[in-house]
């Protein structure tokens, strides 16, 4: 039998864009790991990163202290390695049953005469009567009542305080950074989900069968976006606050908001100008499954050029949302609800969606967002319009 090797497992790399992060252990000292299984997470501003055992063994120590901030190379724990996965240990046999044996009871004690129990309290006199005057030691003192405790019975009241996570603290930051460089404003919109609506009851079964995809309407919404974007090239861009200069992208790279219970997350679909609606779909379900597994690398995230955000998921019927810095602008989609609609002079309940694009005024002009938010407007309402170019 091989003589047992200790090593010593340091944090991975992170991207370039990520410094440090904090940690939060899944394993303790004295635990016995098999290879691959996760002893710690290290929390990152943009994910979460698992760090698993490279061989089974037992920890002998950890280097660094939960919620302890670390960086790429730092030594994290030690694990002495066995030849195989440890077996779980067997648990202690019970003592026998002689052991346990209790002793006999102690006799009961008997009950005090009868004749010492009253039978009857005695009388309460009357308000009429005269109460006769004791000697005050006869009087015995009344207990005082118990003093309640500060905050007992109804009405409890308490708070708590948890620390914010690191993926909260740079939300709240960039969110704040956009509200400081940016100057945003929002137009509205909204759309008339009929025919869409149509035509995925017509072609989902078909759609699905083909390229084993749920057809949605994110899709249609990141296709038209796409769409707007060629046309209103400005709304891709961004400003260099540096050299002072608009940089043109001539890709598209769209952010679509997903909430975790982490935190917003806003994973990235590459070169959305070249993609079909399967594309879209087939990216859209694979970065979603990974959000909700936690498994979003950084390279997931990085980049962007344009943000969509559903608050329609939740029920939302209308809201501004606020741009995703270094990008200059974000379309937020709403739920889709019932309403009363003029149509050709005429009153009809029609499936509508309000959509709101908030942009940077510094670089952006009304024209141009009112323009862009129309055009997808446009390309939602009657697919065509994409097929055609018009």
């Amino acid at each position: 039998m091989c003589k047992d090797d200790v090593i010593t497992v340091k944090t991975p790399a992170f991207a370039e864009s990520v410094t440090e992060g904090d940690v939060r252990w899944e394993k303790a000292v004295g635990d016995t790991v098999a290879e691959d299984e996760v002893v710690c997470e290290i929390e990152t501003d943009k994910t979460s990163v698992q760090v698993p055992s490279p061989a089974n063994g037992v920890i002998e120590a950890l280097l660094v202290p939960d919620g302890g901030k670390v960086e790429g190379g730092t030594p994290l724990f030690t694990l002495r390695k066995t030849g195989a996965a440890p077996a779980k240990a067997k648990p202690a046999e019970a003592p026998a049953a002689a052991a346990l044996k209790a002793e006999p009871p102690a006799p009961a004690v008997p009950p005090p005469a009868a004749a010492s129990i009253p039978t009857q309290m005695p009388p309460v006199p009357s308000p009429s009567q005269p109460l006769v005057s004791k000697p005050v030691s006869a009087v015995k003192p009344t207990p005082a009542p118990p003093i309640a405790e500060p905050g007992a019975g109804k009405g409890l009241r308490s708070e708590h305080r948890e620390k914010m996570n690191r993926m909260r603290q740079r939300i709240a930051q960039r969110l704040k950074e956009a509200q400081n460089t940016c100057a945003m404003l929002t137009t509205f919109n909204e759309i008339d989900m009929s025919n869409i609506q149509e035509m995925r009851a017509r072609h989902k079964d078909a759609f699905l069968k083909k390229h084993n995809l749920k057809l949605g309407f994110m899709s249609a919404f990141v296709k038209a976006s796409a769409f707007a974007l060629q046309e209103q090239p400005v709304v891709n861009a961004v400003i260099d606050d540096t050299t002072k200069e608009v940089v043109y992208r001539d890709y598209i790279d769209i952010s679509v908001a997903v909430a975790t219970p982490r935190g917003l997350v806003v994973p990235v679909i590459r070169n959305v100008e070249a993609m079909n609606y399967a594309d879209i779909e087939r990216t859209i379900s694979e970065l979603g499954e990974k959000a909700r597994k936690n498994e979003l690398a950084i390279e997931d995230m990085d980049g962007g050029t344009f943000t969509i955000s559903n608050g329609g998921v939740f029920g939302s019927l209308f809201g501004t949302p606020i741009i995703n810095p270094p990008q200059s602008a974000i379309l937020g989609m709403h739920g889709i609800f019932d309403r009363p609609v003029a149509v050709g002079g005429k009153v009809e309940v029609r499936p509508m969606m309000y959509v709101a694009l908030t942009y940077d005024h510094r670089l952006i002009d009304g024209r141009e967002a009112v323009t862009f938010l129309r055009k997808i407007k446009a390309a939602v309402e009657d697919p065509r319009v994409l097929l055609l170019d018009l």
